[in-house]
Parts: structure tokens; C-alpha cells; sequence
């Protein structure tokens, strides 16, 4: 188990006659960040659930830090740490309150508990507002504030359930620099995230859940080599420019919003001639690699080779 922070063999779970849970196998190195992806319903908040001893398991194996997770409980609560999607921010207590309490919830001797309270309201930028109440908190200083209470133990494993739900870009892009610095110091993430630009953003490796099962595993790059194409986006100048050339090109995909068709990518030099040759116009042209987004989409649609 050297090196590795969790190490999953057939996990089961059913709710009643519903397999949520069907036989997943998967490692996580350590100090290095995993997402888990899948559609609404996949069964990525059951696995975290799982995983963080909140509720058992049905079949498989799972050990974490080394440790049997259903012999050793309490000795996997000691290395890990949950942020979830809704905080677990006290709003009637003030931001240093709420890390004070987290420290007796841990059992740190006060003069601990202070000093690591205040180097963590240092580390994520709330200092100025350690005094006021949680309530009168933005959702990204919340979000900040949740994730510092989860580091007040010092875990070696945080998982972090859709972490940036609700943010801004600006709270999110924050959030994904404090997930990397977390990284960069030897504690391992497990993610999930409706975002497929965070999980490229962030991730060493991707698991994609559907109907159960893990469908694919891999390096971003990796699962995005599985895709065919890549698709180049033409903009027109006008509504006409658009529909003339959406009846040239019947599997394309029309935004009529942005003017916009897009085609696949292996087509893109001939559609230029096509649209040439029909005296259409075009404003303006940009080739698109696969990305996760068409990951997700072939995956969950069985349109991938697996």
C-alpha cells in the first residue's frame, strides 16, 4: 500500500432493489488529485459517503492510508476530512469561532488550537473578517472558511463533494489554486464536480460513473485521446449565412444565438470549400480539440470505445 492513499476492489451499494454501486475498482496515489464524474444520479455523493465511513457498504474492499476502512473506522476518520457541497459553517458564529470549535472538536490544547486557527485564516484570506459573523459571509468566503475548519486536523485526505457549487468564476478559480497549493504539500483529493473544465483543470486522473459502474479511468489527456474528432466552429455574419449553411451540412450543430454551426473537425477543411463554393460567408473560425466535456458525453452515452 506504499504510496497509495485509497485503493477500492468491487465496491457494492444498493439502496432496496437499486444497485448504485456495482462492482467499482480504483487507486488514488498520494498527493495527487482524483475525479470522480458522472451524470445526476451516478452514485458519486454515495461513493464519497462511502468512502468518508458516513454510511456502509455492501461488498468489495476498501482500504485507505493503508487502513481496512470497515475493520478500522476510526483510524480512517483520523486521515481524512469532508467538505461537502453545503456547508458545515456555523452562520451565528464568527469566523474564528468556528475554527475554535473545530480545534475542541479535534482535541487541540488551546494554545494549539489558537495558532492553528490563525495560520489557517492567513492562508485563505480571512483575517479581516475572522471577527464577523459567518452569516454576513459571501459563498465564496464561506466555501474558504468550510475548507479551512475541514484542514484545522491536518487530513491527509480531503474529499471535496461539487466544492464550488454556487461560486463565481472568481471564487472558483480561488478555490482551485488552494486545492492545487493542498496538493503541492503531500495531501491527496478526491473531487467530484459537475464542472468538467475543474475536473481538466485540476485532476491527475478522471473516473467517469454510470450506471453503476466505472466506465472509464485515466489522465485527463488520456480519456480525451479516446475521443473521436474534435469539432471546428464556424460563425456567420448573419441568421441567413447560418441556415444556408446548416442545410449544407445536416449533422452539424446549429447555435442560433451565436450564429454559429458546428461541424466535426475531420470535415472543417472541406466544409470551407463547400461554403466557398455556395458564396456563404463566414466571420469567423476556430478549430476545438476534444475535451471533457465530449468525454462525458461519450462516455455516458455508450458512444466510446471502453
Amino acid at each position: 500500500m506504499s504510496g497509495t492513499a485509497v485503493a477500492v476492489r468491487g465496491l457494492r451499494k444498493s439502496f432496496a432493489e437499486r444497485v448504485v454501486l456495482d462492482g467499482i475498482d480504483f487507486e488514488i496515489p498520494e498527493g495527487t488529485t482524483f475525479a470522480l464524474l458522472g451524470p445526476n444520479g451516478a452514485g458519486k455523493t454515495t461513493a464519497v459517503r462511502i468512502l468518508s465511513t458516513l454510511i456502509g457498504f455492501d461488498g468489495g474492499e476498501i482500504r485507505i492510508g493503508g487502513q481496512d476502512l470497515r475493520r478500522e473506522p476510526a483510524r480512517v476518520r483520523d486521515l481524512i476530512g469532508v467538505t461537502g457541497q453545503f456547508s458545515a459553517v456555523d452562520e451565528l458564529l464568527t469566523g474564528a469561532e468556528n475554527l475554535a470549535l473545530m480545534a475542541d472538536l479535534h482535541h487541540l490544547d488551546r494554545a494549539t488550537g489558537r495558532a492553528r486557527a490563525g495560520e489557517l485564516l492567513e492562508r485563505f484570506d480571512l483575517v479581516e473578517a475572522a471577527g464577523k459573523t459567518a452569516a454576513t459571509y459571501s459563498g465564496g468566503m464561506r466555501r474558504r472558511l468550510d475548507l479551512a475548519m475541514t484542514l484545522i486536523g491536518r487530513p491527509r485526505l480531503i474529499f471535496l463533494d461539487e466544492p464550488t457549487t454556487g461560486l463565481d468564476p472568481r471564487g472558483r478559480r480561488m478555490l482551485w489554486q488552494i486545492v492545487r497549493d493542498l496538493v503541492s504539500s503531500g495531501v491527496t483529493i478526491f473531487l467530484t464536480t459537475q464542472y468538467l473544465e475543474e475536473a481538466d483543470q485540476l485532476a491527475d486522473r478522471v473516473g467517469v460513473l454510470d450506471g453503476g459502474r466505472l466506465v472509464a479511468s485515466g489522465t485527463p489527456a488520456e480519456l480525451k485521446r479516446g475521443v473521436a474528432g474534435g469539432h471546428v466552429r464556424l460563425q456567420f455574419f448573419d441568421r441567413e449565412g447560418l441556415t444556408a449553411a446548416a442545410r449544407l451540412f445536416p449533422g452539424s450543430t446549429r447555435d442560433d444565438e451565436a450564429v454559429a454551426l458546428r461541424v466535426p473537425r475531420k470535415g472543417g477543411v472541406e466544409a470551407l470549400r463547400e461554403l466557398d463554393a455556395a458564396g456563404i460567408a463566414v466571420s469567423e473560425l476556430s478549430v476545438h480539440a476534444p475535451d471533457l466535456d465530449d468525454v462525458f458525453l461519450a462516455l455516458t452515452s455508450g458512444e466510446m470505445a471502453r
